[in-house]
């Protein structure tokens, strides 16, 4: 594993040297982001660049959601929808809602 980590960004994380240049500065982009995680930006083998966020990374965050970086890429359709509910409104588990 490599790791690069810029100043005023979080870390990179790669599990190859094979990255291309064009998902590098994608990951960088989104390592300065602010609500990413101290752990950072993690890049998978084959990742490649994306749509504003590369293929195959996993983006660590701090109170904040970001479906696109799921979805944009392999046209899943996540979506993220602003409901009233408050997290004191949701049960203790989760379970019936994944089901």
């Amino acid at each position: 594993m490599r790791v690069t980590q810029e100043q005023g960004a979080r870390p990179i994380r790669a599990w190859t040297d094979d990255i291309e240049p064009a998902a590098m500065e994608q990951a960088k982009q989104i390592a300065r982001l602010p609500f990413i995680a101290p752990n950072g930006v993690a890049l998978m083998p084959d990742v490649p660049a994306g749509i504003r966020s590369t293929v195959g990374t996993v983006i660590a965050t701090d109170r904040a959601i970001v479906p696109a970086a799921v979805g944009v890429d392999i046209g899943c359709g996540m979506n993220a929808v602003r409901t009233s509910l408050k997290a004191t409104d949701l049960p203790d588990s989760l379970k019936t809602l994944r089901d």
